[in-house]
């Protein structure tokens, strides 16, 4: 998938910086390449909870931000997130009293 399409499917409109910055996360995630339609799927999948993928600003990460209008779309959205570490074997950092996350990368 090229940069620009990867950035077009998480609601970006493509431009030089941006292209810069996720060439900067897809280096720093280790196994990007098997994961990257994943973390497409699990964008889409958080967007009916009211939550979605996008780039870091503070680290050369995507992140995942939960930002669930109540408490029970919340708690799905967790879950999601939760699910696609597990099933895709993806490392998944959680920031402390805060409801993001960063992917890291494949866990082999």
């Amino acid at each position: 998938m090229q940069r620009d399409a990867m950035l077009t499917q998480l609601d970006y409109a493509p431009n030089d910086a941006l292209m810069s910055q996720l060439k900067k996360i897809e280096e720093n995630t280790s196994g990007y390449e098997k994961i990257r339609k994943h973390i497409i799927d699990l964008h889409d999948h958080l967007k009916v909870n009211g939550s979605f993928v996008a780039l870091s600003n503070s680290e050369d990460y995507f992140k995942i931000k939960v930002e669930a209008k109540n408490t029970e779309l919340a708690e799905e959205a967790h879950e999601k997130v939760k699910r696609f570490s597990d099933k895709f074997k993806v490392k998944v950092n959680k920031l402390q009293n805060k409801e993001t996350y960063y992917i890291v990368g494949f866990e082999q």
